[in-house]
């Protein structure tokens, strides 16, 4: 009788697995997607605005492009983190959980990816940049 019981309560809970798992697995999505839907989650910061931080100096400018994108001109005194290694760079170089960022990438989508993530850290005041570096060099904005 108790293998019965046993046997059936297996079979219940293997059969809930296939029921269950498609109904919590992710969705397939692009990479347009993702970032719309990391958008509708993170403060973006007009470029007028971000441009009269920099100037007051209260935040830390974060370009979550290449290494090579980053010589190539970048906001200055900005920090370079490349949004592949952000995870594993980021609490070395940035220790403060409350600092104030501003991430940008070269049109804001890895940004926007990049702000979702440093939220998930644990990050508190983070924000990506509108328009990211293509919309900061259009405005004339200061560039090193």
């Amino acid at each position: 009788m108790k293998n019965r019981w046993f046997y059936g309560l297996t079979l219940a809970l293997i059969s809930a697995m296939f029921v269950i798992t498609p109904a919590v697995m992710a969705e397939d999505m692009t990479a347009d997607e993702l970032v719309s839907e990391a958008k509708e989650t993170v403060c973006e910061m007009p470029l007028a605005e971000a441009r009269a931080l920099l100037d007051k100096g209260e935040y830390l400018f974060v370009d979550c492009r290449t290494e090579k994108e980053f010589k190539m001109g970048h906001v200055p005194g900005a920090m370079n983190i490349p949004r592949g290694l952000l995870e594993f760079r980021v609490n070395s170089k940035i220790e403060d959980k409350n600092a104030k960022i501003i991430m940008y990438c070269k049109t804001g989508g890895r940004s926007c990816l990049a702000t979702c993530t440093l939220c998930r850290m644990g990050y508190k005041n983070v924000s990506s940049l509108d328009r990211g570096w293509q919309g900061w060099e259009k405005a004339g904005y200061p560039i090193d």
